[in-house]
């Protein structure tokens, strides 16, 4: 059995409640990787030169 079956097999294991919160966990893991990620900051800086030259579209409500 690899690894992650093994992890698998134990989250399958666990009471809704935890499994939940270890969602929300690994969630927010994966979302500080991305901040990390050399193509999210790319992107952000990108959008930051958007801005700065007037390429924006600005939303009304």
């Amino acid at each position: 059995m690899s690894k992650l079956e093994t992890i698998e097999a134990e989250v399958r294991s666990l009471p809704r409640k935890q499994a939940r919160e270890l969602q929300d966990w690994l969630a927010d893991y994966l979302e500080d990787e991305a901040d990390l990620n050399p193509e999210f900051v790319a992107s952000v800086e990108r959008g930051n030169a958007d801005l700065r030259d007037g390429r924006a579209r600005v939303r009304q409500s």
